[in-house]
């Protein structure tokens, strides 16, 4: 396991099978999922497959969604992190998008901010990115809100078209952190 990341309560670090449990535990929770088309994950097979998709932009890329620990006791709290886009979302293709998402019973806490303002500043003073693109639902107030508090700024809002088939032509926010320009 390699640790990327350490905050003053948290240690961010590379996603590992053994996160299946606890991810299915967040991705099975509707309203962890009520932004993301309210369609929860029930199968632990569905999460080991996300885990080695992940773990193969590691390879591929050297970077992708990170697993969020607390370092008081090791639990899995959620992920952040990077993942390469490579169909075509608002005109984009092959930016690297910015998330994360948390267990519900580990928000209001801090903790996203605190991971997310971590491997953000890795990305962009680290990797070397010159932007920062993230999306979310346009009635996600709490994770718009954590976007803007990281420095994010709204650029419009899009029908998410070429979506999976729960999104097509939702309303979404493309948030742009400028650097450099």
């Amino acid at each position: 396991m390699t640790v990327h990341l350490e905050t003053p309560r948290l240690l961010i670090r590379e996603m590992l099978e053994s996160d299946a449990p606890a991810m299915l535990e967040m991705d099975s929770d509707p309203v962890v999922h009520k932004y993301l088309g309210e369609r929860p994950t029930f199968e632990l097979q569905q999460i080991k497959e996300v885990i080695a998709y992940v773990r193969q932009q590691y390879v591929e890329l050297g970077i992708g969604r990170w697993s969020v620990t607390l370092k008081s006791d090791g639990s899995f709290i959620g992920w952040t992190g990077w993942k390469l886009m490579k169909e075509a979302v608002n005109g984009h293709v092959n930016h690297y998008d910015f998330g994360y998402r948390h267990l519900r019973k580990y928000w209001r806490q801090g903790y996203a901010y605190e991971a997310a303002k971590a491997v953000l500043d890795y990305g962009l003073n680290e990797l070397g990115f010159d932007h920062a693109y993230a999306m979310t639902d346009v009635d996600n107030i709490a994770s718009r809100a954590l976007l803007e508090k990281l420095g994010f700024r709204l650029v419009e809002i899009f029908p998410y078209d070429g979506a999976p088939l729960w999104l097509e032509g939702k309303p979404t926010t493309w948030y742009q952190l400028p650097v450099g320009i």
